[in-house]
């Protein structure tokens, strides 16, 4: 039978579906199971202090872009508060800005897609990293926003930049598929 459901997807060129629908999987498991973990309370889990960390690492990276690279007159305060002294207004960088669940997605997604394991030795600390940048992108155009578009900024961090982190997440999914992975490789390397 399960030969019979290999040549049937094979003849039917369907292997593309099928790691999509595996990646539909582990990304829709991920988010209940991150979510019921959540509500039980992250904070007793000591991944906490983790957070906190990687606020505080988007924080310093994104106020120094801000400040360096793109001039912005800022004032920062040590509770991970980037003021901009051109309008008055304050951006507030807290776990929840960690980037610390789009990390932890990238590091079970790949862990449970299929490819080679030598591979997957050093995309996912770079597909964390690019989650990390990705982050300190976010940030950095939120900051833009705060200055010239203190209306728009909701709607651009809930409707825009958070997808964006999918939108990566998928991109590298994408470029794992097509370079080392995917279930017709997996099969191909069982058989």
């Amino acid at each position: 039978m399960l030969n019979k459901t290999k040549d049937y997807i094979t003849r039917n060129r369907l292997w593309p579906i099928v790691d999509v629908l595996i990646f539909v999987v582990i990304t829709g498991g991920f988010h209940k199971l991150y979510w019921a973990f959540f509500s039980v309370g992250i904070s007793q889990s000591g991944l906490n202090a983790i957070m906190e960390w990687l606020a505080a690492a988007v924080y310093s990276v994104s106020a120094w872009v801000d400040a360096h690279i793109f001039g912005m007159d800022i004032v920062l305060y040590p509770v991970n508060l980037i003021h901009f002294k051109a309008n008055n207004t304050t951006i507030a960088i807290n776990e929840s800005c960690s980037g610390f669940k789009q990390m932890l997605q990238v590091l079970i997604l790949f862990l449970l897609f299929p490819g080679p394991w030598k591979h997957k030795l050093w995309y996912i600390p770079a597909g964390m990293l690019a989650m990390f940048i990705t982050n300190i992108l976010r940030v950095v155009i939120l900051s833009a926003v705060m200055i010239h578009w203190p209306q728009q900024w909701d709607f651009i961090h809930l409707w825009i930049l958070r997808p964006f982190y999918y939108v990566v997440i998928f991109g590298l999914w994408v470029l794992w598929v097509e370079r080392f992975g995917g279930m017709r490789k997996f099969i191909r390397a069982d058989q």
